[in-house]
This record gives C-alpha cells, sequence and structure tokens, in this order.
C-alpha cells in the first residue's frame, strides 16, 4: 500500500508542479506538460512491477496508438476558446472529440 501511496504522490507532485509553471509562464509549463512523463512513470512503474520486457514493450507502442488521437484536442480547445467559446464548453467538446477518436483507434487496433 505504501509503494501505492508513493506512485501517485510523485505522479501528483509532477501534475502539480506542471501548473504552478504554467501560472507564471504558459510556455515552460506547456513543455513540461507535453513531456511524456506519465509514460514514463508508468513505464518505470511497470518494469519495477513485472521486469517483463514483452509486456513493457506491448505498454510502449499502445501508448503511441493512444498518443496519437489525444492530438486534435490541443487543436480544438485553443481554437474554440479563442473563438468565444467558454473554457467548459471547449474543455468538453476536446474531451468528446478525443474519446471519440480513442473509440475509432481502438477499433482500428483491435
Amino acid at each position: 500500500m505504501l509503494y501505492l501511496i508513493l506512485k501517485a504522490a510523485i505522479s501528483g507532485i509532477l501534475v502539480a508542479a506542471a501548473s504552478e509553471v504554467a501560472r507564471r509562464h504558459a510556455g515552460i509549463g506547456a513543455l513540461i506538460a507535453s513531456l511524456p512523463l506519465v509514460s514514463v512513470l508508468g513505464m518505470i512503474w511497470l518494469w519495477r512491477d513485472t521486469g517483463d520486457p514483452d509486456r513493457l514493450a506491448d505498454h510502449a507502442q499502445a501508448t503511441l496508438w493512444y498518443v496519437l488521437p489525444s492530438l486534435p484536442m490541443f487543436v480544438l480547445i485553443p481554437a474554440m476558446l479563442r473563438a468565444g467559446f467558454g473554457f467548459w464548453i471547449s474543455l468538453g467538446a476536446g474531451c468528446l472529440l478525443t474519446f471519440g477518436l480513442y473509440l475509432m483507434t481502438m477499433r482500428a487496433l483491435h
């Protein structure tokens, strides 16, 4: 249980750090947020938990295919915000778009 709490704390600190930096410097905060920190941490935790190179390779490859459908969200949200839509509407539309693209990706991969 302590290990789970440690994993959650480290992951949470990284997210909090990215958001705090973004409050002061949007570009640097975006750079931190765009780093594949969650993916790298996930791979570290998976390797520590299993030591299985095939499982880790499958995980890394699948991560690539799920990153791709998330990218259009980062085009839609700023476009909607600049067009005058509210934050929650823009975020919701971006999440719905990503969800739909995830479903299409899952269908294509399986």
